[in-house]
């Protein structure tokens, strides 16, 4: 029976991303980002070596052969004049780059074909010591000048500067080739593979999704089947489809239901037998106890004029079969609980008046004080709260000693009754089992005499009110705690 008090429990929305669904689909998604951003920073780089070297080759080879061509026709004592003339000369091959000269024999002359853009001060340090380090020549090496190279950015924009001497009386020459268009190329080509790396992305995603769907739909009927069964519907069965680990599965979890339900058709026989030995037990011994209780009671009246030796004897027997007797209506009251034939009748009545009229027919008026006031009504059926205080009262009478304080109060729309002993409480391993049947194992009290059912059946007559019973140790002794609702519930839900 469930709390109408208890709130439903939500699905925390962190627990979806811990779904195989969402973790595949995680997977497949990294790998293919992964894949593709490696093929594609691949494939770029290759690229990128491949258009940047052809475009320097072609540049410098045409720079090279320019420049060979036109110096032959430099004098040997070159003008400025004749310096520009020579920058001019090579920078019309049209492949459109520039041309800076330079002559050690002018010292103040630097030419160039746009001073406005490149001048001797735009050309790196390093590339201008190498253009004029003379090399020895020999068997690996024909000519003492090598032709140089260096891409870098000037005004933010790339570009490659290379630069040779022909001779070492003659002119310097450096030229300044734009790789502009080779870099809009690049980043064109950037830009497709980041696209088909996002559509790649796309796929693996729908791809995960489509795989994930046919992965975990019997990964779910799985899981349906399994809730089913752990409802009680043994009969939940899977339909084995395939030869793959997913169908070894659904057979596997076919032949442990199969197992299951003969396993609890076996439990439940044995306890259905149980309970028919216990009620037929019980109801067999009611008879002969009958007499016996007849009879131990005129032994009683007749005790004090027995011979002293036989006293003892007959007040014993006569205690003993008054314990079997209630031992043996408890076993009765049980097996009704058990069968689920215990019915309840209820009526109005004033919480007040049972506990008082409990107490008075005990006689336990010095033991027990009582706080609770009249007017607290609810719907009940007296004679199973009677058997509830009597055994909570009893129990902390017994138990835990005077005085025993009774305090009942209204929260809500329910009444709650607290029993309260003097004792020294219920030690911590105790409490979970203290309604447990014929749970005895009460070491921080005296021994009980009793059978070990009277807490539990008045915890079973607390639920079949639509309450319950709580047991904790409080500041001066053990405290229990019976909560009932002002209605119970209909007789099919309380069972």
């Amino acid at each position: 029976m469930t709390d109408p008090q208890t709130p439903p429990r939500r699905r925390r929305p962190w627990r979806r991303l811990r779904s195989l669904r969402v973790r595949l689909i995680a997977v497949f998604a990294a790998v293919a980002l992964i894949t593709a951003v490696s093929a594609s920073g691949i494939a770029y780089w290759l690229n990128r070596d491949a258009v940047l070297k052809r475009a320097q080759d072609t540049a410098l080879n045409d720079f090279r052969v320019s420049l060979t061509r036109n110096v032959s026709d430099l004098p040997l004592e070159s003008t400025c004049p004749e310096l520009a003339y020579l920058a001019q000369q090579v920078a019309s091959s049209g492949l459109n780059y520039d041309v800076v000269v330079t002559d050690p024999a002018q010292p103040g002359c630097a030419v160039s074909t746009d001073p406005s853009r490149f001048t001797l001060q735009d050309v790196p340090q390093a590339l201008q010591r190498a253009v004029a380090a003379q090399r020895e020549v020999g068997a690996g090496n024909q000519y003492p000048y090598h032709l140089y190279w260096q891409r870098v950015n000037l005004g933010n924009r790339p570009f490659l500067v290379g630069g040779t001497k022909v001779v070492p009386s003659g002119p310097t020459a450096y030229m300044f080739k734009s790789l502009e268009d080779e870099r809009a190329d690049l980043n064109t080509l950037g830009w497709s593979l980041a696209i088909a790396t996002l559509l790649a992305l796309i796929g693996s995603a729908l791809l995960a999704q489509a795989a994930s769907s046919t992965v975990l739909r019997p990964v779910r009927r799985l899981g349906e089947a399994a809730r089913r069964l752990g409802e009680g519907k043994l009969d939940t069965r899977l339909e084995v489809e395939g030869g793959d680990e997913l169908a070894d599965l659904a057979r596997t979890f076919n032949r442990t239901a199969e197992s299951l339900s003969h396993q609890v058709e076996e439990l439940s026989a044995r306890e259905a037998q149980s309970r028919r030995f216990v009620a037929d037990m019980s109801h067999e011994l009611r008879t002969p106890l009958t007499a016996m209780t007849a009879v131990t009671d005129i032994l009683e009246d007749e005790a004090d004029s027995l011979d002293p030796m036989i006293e003892p004897a007959v007040r014993l027997v006569v205690s003993e079969t008054r314990r079997l007797s209630d031992l043996v209506e408890n076993l009765m009251e049980v097996t009704r609980f058990d069968a689920g034939t215990a019915k309840l009748v209820a009526d109005e009545v004033d919480i007040a008046d049972l506990i008082m009229s409990c107490i008075d027919g005990r006689a336990w008026y010095d033991a027990v004080e009582v706080d609770a006031p009249r007017g607290i009504r609810l719907m009940a059926d007296p004679r199973r709260l009677d058997v509830v205080f009597a055994n909570l009262i009893g129990n902390a009478l017994k138990h835990g000693g005077s005085p025993v304080r009774v305090v009942v109060r209204q929260e809500g729309d329910r009444v709650v009754v607290e029993v309260r002993d003097s004792g020294p409480g219920i030690p911590e391993e105790v409490l979970p089992h203290v309604f447990d049947r014929f749970y005895k194992a009460d070491k921080g009290r005296a021994r009980s005499e009793g059978s070990g059912l009277g807490l539990s059946i008045a915890m079973a007559n607390a639920q079949i009110h639509g309450g319950t019973i709580t047991a904790a140790n409080g500041e001066s002794g053990a405290v229990f705690t019976l909560t009932l609702p002002h209605t119970p519930p209909s007789q099919e839900d309380a069972q």
